[in-house]
């Protein structure tokens, strides 16, 4: 596994300290199975959801939206995301495609930050705007696993990395996905495809938002 650490200084720091402290300026590769297999199933998608056909499975990422899992383990989290076929028993889900949904980073509870895929590959995370989105989960989400003090320090650090690399417009929490409908952006061929969603929390989108807000993203449209 890979990181990026850039922060403290070893000598002298208990491992602990050093594992809390870094947390949020860090990354790690843990990617998940991207293989022939879900290579096909992305581009399926991508023709059948977006009328994308023969689209190469590259973004160029114009928005990062946050989610939570609802999964109470990293563990848990991330064999949701590994196999790259949709579970049968998600039947809402899979019905709209059998391309397993996806995230590009996945932070646990302890704010430390995982890169599951490529930032600029598609994803399947959010419906109608996976093709110029970057998804980032949090572990937890619920009311026994409420999401954490660091990962909210991770997902503005997060989102400052991010931003920097990339013309990122708009910074979106997974439930304001259907305020998009209509929108340039917006590609999802289905009217009847859609989720209600409540991540990751407007307390914790406000609190991203005001620490973030020198990017000056555009404003989330409004219906």
């Amino acid at each position: 596994m890979k990181r990026w650490l850039s922060c403290g200084i070893w000598i002298g720091i208990p491992t602990l300290l050093i594992v809390m402290s870094c947390a949020t300026t860090r990354i790690i590769d843990r990617p998940i199975v991207f293989n022939e297999e879900r290579e096909e199933l992305t581009r399926a998608y991508m023709a059948e959801r977006y009328g994308l056909k023969d689209s190469s499975l590259t973004i160029t990422p114009k928005m990062i939206v946050l989610h939570w899992t609802a999964i109470p383990s990293f563990e848990g989290s991330f064999d949701a995301f590994n196999d790259p076929l949709i579970p049968q028993w998600r039947t809402l889900v899979g019905n709209a495609g059998k391309l397993n949904v996806s995230s590009h980073f996945l932070v646990g509870r302890d704010g430390t930050i995982y890169r599951l895929m490529p930032e600029t590959v598609m994803g399947r995370h959010v419906i109608g705007l996976n093709h110029c989105a970057i998804g980032v989960e949090n572990v937890g989400g619920t009311a026994e696993t409420p999401l954490t003090e660091a990962q909210l320090r991770s997902n503005i650090w997060l989102v400052d990395y991010l931003s920097k690399k990339y013309n990122i417009e708009y910074l979106i929490g997974h439930y304001e996905y259907p305020l998009f409908e209509g929108h340039e952006l917006w590609l999802e061929k289905d009217p009847a495809y859609r989720t209600e969603k409540e991540d990751p929390g407007e307390e914790f989108m406000a609190r991203v938002r005001k620490a973030t807000k020198n990017w000056n993203f555009k404003p989330v449209p409004k219906q």
